[in-house]
């Protein structure tokens, strides 16, 4: 199934030290012909680190898609039966959005444009970045692995010896696992050696 036509709801939260790598992904996405919805969270909005900073960033996502970002719960809120989307990717997904995601809980746009989508029954990809996936986030990953509508950019370990409880999606596969979801199917193998600059042998 090509992506031409399909409105796809892009939340980026903030995990600063991905946005390298998701990046690159958005705009394949707006090559294949879908109309990409941004969305952005309150930290990604307002935190400078030394990825870059935060004005930046949204102006970047902002020219890639070709939309202003939606930056607020209101904004967001209409992407349910209003505005609905046809699949809602959120890359990078830091440990604290998963953790608030899977315990029902909404607080940023980014979390509201989930809650419209899975208020629509359409799917939800989900690309990791946390540094307590395997930790105290691990039945929090766990639980939204095994809900309906939601589907993971496959991950690994990007550093297991340096960070053992740390797992990060392997962006690349951004769009093939979106292109899945759409089918109701979840990328296969789900867990994957991660393929990462940093990773010790």
């Amino acid at each position: 199934m090509g992506l031409k036509g399909k409105r796809i709801g892009f939340g980026v939260t903030g995990s600063h030290c991905t946005y390298a790598q998701v990046f690159p992904q958005l705009k394949k996405l707006m090559d294949a012909g879908a109309d990409v919805v941004p969305i952005v969270s309150y930290t990604v909005q307002n935190t400078d680190t030394k990825f870059g900073k935060a004005a930046d960033h949204v102006a970047k996502i902002e020219s890639i898609t070709g939309k202003r970002a939606i930056k607020t719960i209101p904004d967001a809120e209409p992407l349910g039966p209003e505005l609905p989307l046809d699949c809602m990717v959120v890359a990078p997904l830091t440990g604290n959005s998963m953790s608030k995601l899977a315990n029902a809980l909404t607080d940023t746009p980014v979390l509201m444009a989930v809650k419209a989508t899975i208020r629509n029954q359409n799917p939800i990809v989900l690309g990791i970045s946390t540094n307590d996936a395997l930790g105290l986030n691990g039945v929090n990953l766990m639980r939204l692995m095994a809900s309906k509508f939601f589907y993971f950019i496959p991950y690994g370990q990007d550093n297991p010896y340096k960070k053992p409880n740390s797992l990060v999606s392997y962006m690349d596969l951004l769009y093939d696992t979106v292109d899945s979801a759409l089918k109701e199917q979840q990328l296969q193998p789900v867990i994957i050696p991660h393929i990462d600059d940093n990773m010790i042998e």
